[in-house]
């Protein structure tokens, strides 16, 4: 009888312990964690490292066209690729491999700087490239890498670390980007409602292009003063705020001879630039609570007669905020030295504007944004 009991025992442990990795592991490749445990453990490592002064770095690894790999050779290689990337991920780097969706995984690799994970990083693009799974000859795989500074979240880690994987993708796949911030998360003001991370993603932006991060502040007051004379309510404004201090945030995913180009861009560069909402979009829509602001930095390049990108919206179908950053971005970018050009003075700036009232410009925004700036020159202030 206690022979039996003890059989009983032991199979019910089993069970439980089935279940207890079932709700742990991957069900596909099985030795990834899911997001939630792996969030739950990433969260009190990045609190040790912080405490004990030590680096933290996470990876985004992506397989390159993997829906047409599967639609090629079928799901049930698909799942084997799947398998041997996160299995080699386990063993080259050491670290927490998660599967955060379909064919992208995260990697926490700490006591790694940036530096040593890339190295480690790159061992495994080489090897999944030497790899044959059926008809498959070879992995390839995009990878975005961020390191953690004081103050980072989790969300903001993987953002960074997505936005260089955008940049990877960029340049062609099959290669390791790493985010350029110094600090991912430094400077972290103590707002609510994701203003933390608005400024978290803002200063690494200027860590990227010191112009695109400062022209990105000056408007800021300017989309503010502007949606106050449109009559919006405070939470509003707050919106508008935020989504002006990060609508250029999608430029993080863009190579650097592109972003950093001192002449005017050929076709295809600029069609890769033309890219930049939709990156934008894509990185603040994987932080919580940035969902509206993601909407609205999408669609801050669309013009009033339905030219604009990437969706060609036209008139109010255009989100209110976005219509007021552009015509305010704008005007900031008129008035501003290029290396490629000098600034406009504020009298053809605001011509250029009444021009395109109708046209590029909601002309609602526009005369808001005009009456703004000629009260400040009429009390002796400047424009901006």
């Amino acid at each position: 009888m206690e022979a039996q009991l003890g059989a009983a025992q032991r199979r019910i442990a089993r069970l439980e312990s089935q279940i207890s990795r079932k709700g742990r592991y991957d069900p596909v490749v099985g030795n990834a964690l899911t997001l939630s445990a792996f969030r739950t453990q990433v969260e009190m490592d990045m609190q040790q490292a912080a405490r004990g002064g030590r680096p933290l770095t996470l990876a985004i690894v992506d397989v390159d066209a993997f829906r047409r790999l599967n639609l090629r050779h079928g799901y049930a290689t698909g799942d084997r690729v799947l398998v041997a990337v996160s299995e080699l991920l386990v063993q080259r780097t050491d670290g927490l491999v998660c599967r955060i969706a379909g064919d992208t995984f995260a990697v926490r690799m700490t006591d790694a700087d940036m530096g040593q994970a890339k190295d480690m990083l790159e061992a495994v693009l080489f090897e999944l490239e030497a790899q044959v799974i059926g008809e498959v000859n070879a992995i390839s795989v995009s990878v975005g890498i961020a390191q953690a500074g004081h103050g980072a979240t989790l969300e903001t880690l993987l953002a960074a670390a997505e936005a260089a994987l955008e940049g990877a993708r960029q340049e062609g796949g099959r290669r390791v980007a790493t985010f350029t911030a110094d600090a991912v998360g430094a400077h972290i003001p103590e707002e609510e409602g994701g203003a933390d991370v608005a400024a978290a993603l803002a200063a690494a932006l200027e860590e990227r292009d010191r112009y695109t991060g400062e022209h990105s502040e000056s408007v800021v007051d300017l989309t503010a003063r502007v949606a106050q004379a449109l009559g919006l309510g405070a939470d509003e404004v707050s919106d508008v705020r935020r989504a002006a201090l990060l609508h250029d945030i999608g430029k993080v995913g863009i190579p650097d001879e592109i972003l950093n180009k001192p002449g005017p861009l050929e076709q295809r560069e600029w069609e890769i630039m033309r890219e930049h909402p939709a990156i934008g979009e894509r990185i603040l829509r994987a932080i919580p609570g940035l969902g509206p602001i993601a909407r609205v930095v999408r669609h801050e390049h669309e013009r009033w007669d339905g030219g604009g990108y990437p969706d060609g919206l036209s008139g109010t179908d255009i989100p209110l905020a976005a219509r007021i950053i552009l015509a305010c971005d704008a005007y900031h970018a008129m008035v501003s030295d290029r290396p490629y050009r000098r600034a406009m003075s504020h009298a053809d700036a605001m011509a250029e504007l009444n021009a395109n009232a109708g046209t590029q410009f909601d002309p609602d925004v526009v005369q808001a944004l005009i009456g703004y700036l000629y009260g400040r020159r009429q009390s002796g202030l400047s424009a901006v």
